[in-house]
């Protein structure tokens, strides 16, 4: 098959793991890994991974099957970083949903769902492995059983979720309260691109949060 993946940004941490997706399945599928939409050449299967520009529908057209990867159970938590506004908000596993692009963004048909456990301990970088697994899993997927899959509608929306863009404020931390308080909010800032910070006696300072104890083993 024709495939292509759209991931806006180059040094976004899921970029490896769709490199060596794009390297381990070369040889079965002619696959196109792109920045750009204006880059797409059309094909059987577009992803949309991390993407931040707008297809138009004339712009899918060019593909048999566009579709979107959204860390949410659709159509609760539309719009940006959801999994990240649910973990900083205490969660304890999130939801990837696999769907078709549309023109109102994050509305289309549900190919497939995955549950992704995250423990409490779980930092940024251990999130992202944990969710980025999950979306190679649903390229497999979808590639595998593209023609064969019956894509159902969301669920009403009358109470769908909508979360904004992050800015750098909502990592903000407060100096004066616990940290303990403040934990899902600092482990999930990612330390090189959305540090943690906080501002004290006339100076910001940066905060980096690191395992000592071993990695991510327990559930």
């Amino acid at each position: 098959m024709k495939l292509s993946i759209l991931c806006s940004d180059p040094a976004h941490p899921v970029m490896p793991y769709l490199q060596r997706w794009v390297a381990e399945n070369a040889g079965r599928h002619a696959i196109s890994l792109v920045q750009r939409k204006s880059e797409l050449p059309g094909g059987e299967l577009l992803f949309l991974v991390s993407c931040r520009e707008i297809l138009r529908a004339e712009e899918r057209a060019a593909y048999r099957a566009s579709l979107v990867l959204h860390a949410s159970d659709l159509p609760r938590g539309r719009g940006w970083s959801p999994h990240i506004w649910e973990i900083a908000g205490g969660a304890g596993s999130i939801t990837l949903s696999l769907l078709e692009a549309a023109d109102a963004v994050d509305s289309g048909r549900i190919w497939r769902k995955l549950v992704i456990p995250v423990p409490q301990h779980a930092l940024w970088d251990e999130i992202n492995a944990r969710l980025f697994a999950a979306e190679i899993e649903m390229i497999d997927f979808a590639v595998a059983g593209f023609g064969r899959i019956d894509p159902v509608p969301q669920a009403d929306d009358s109470d769908a979720m909508v979360y904004r863009r992050r800015t750098p404020e909502d990592s903000r931390v407060d100096p004066h309260a616990s940290l303990a308080s403040q934990f899902d909010k600092i482990r999930v800032a990612d330390p090189q691109r959305f540090p943690a910070f906080f501002d004290l006696r006339g100076h910001r300072y940066k905060l980096i949060l690191e395992k000592i104890d071993g990695p991510d083993t327990a559930d």
